[in-house]
């Protein structure tokens, strides 16, 4: 795990290929785009990552309709890399585009829709606003609650997430009580 230099020396083939193929607005460059901005996300190279993640996402937004699962996922990744640099507003925002794509796509207790929900209530967190955080890390958990068995590592992680902003709060019952439950 962790080999990001060959990550890329793959991704690279693959771009050289896609962009002989294709036209240049295709949304599989697009694609080729958002893998190479998460392999520099990963490697701690946000301002790589971020202009890869934004040719994505630009390309996704004239290709494709501004309802397509592809479009959120583009902009979910330029959300990341947002959040990993700090700047949390433009996370935020990105998140936020990502989740209304994703709400009216998918039912209300779909696992996928709990993701963003605990993206941008993370990002509250990161903020220091625990009210907002709270909100949605609880929104998230519930869906997971319903959605997934009682085992599975998202819903341990949500538990962990609600304790957290709990603890932030001052609340250490609460937080101990989501704490053990994770």
């Amino acid at each position: 795990m962790g080999d990001y230099s060959k990550a890329l020396e793959f991704y690279e083939k693959d771009l050289e290929i896609t962009k002989k193929a294709l036209p240049p607005n295709h949304p599989d460059l697009a694609q080729s785009y958002n893998n190479f901005g998460l392999v520099y996300d990963n490697m701690g190279n946000y301002s790589k990552a971020l202009e890869f993640c934004e040719k994505s996402y630009q390309i996704r937004e004239k290709a494709l309709p501004s309802n397509h699962p592809d479009l959120a996922q583009s902009y979910n990744s330029v959300g990341l890399v947002y959040d990993n640099m700090g700047d949390y507003s433009k996370a935020l925002e990105f998140y936020e585009k990502a989740h209304k794509i994703h709400e009216k796509a998918l039912p209300p207790n779909h696992p996928n829709l709990a993701a963003f929900y605990k993206n941008i209530g993370q990002v509250y967190n990161n903020m220091g606003d625990y009210s907002k955080a709270l909100e949605f890390h609880e929104k998230a958990h519930k869906i997971y609650e319903k959605a997934l068995p009682s085992n599975h590592s998202s819903l341990a992680t949500s538990c962990n997430s609600v304790g957290s902003v709990y603890h932030n709060m001052g609340d250490y019952s609460k937080a101990l009580e989501f704490y053990e439950k994770a």
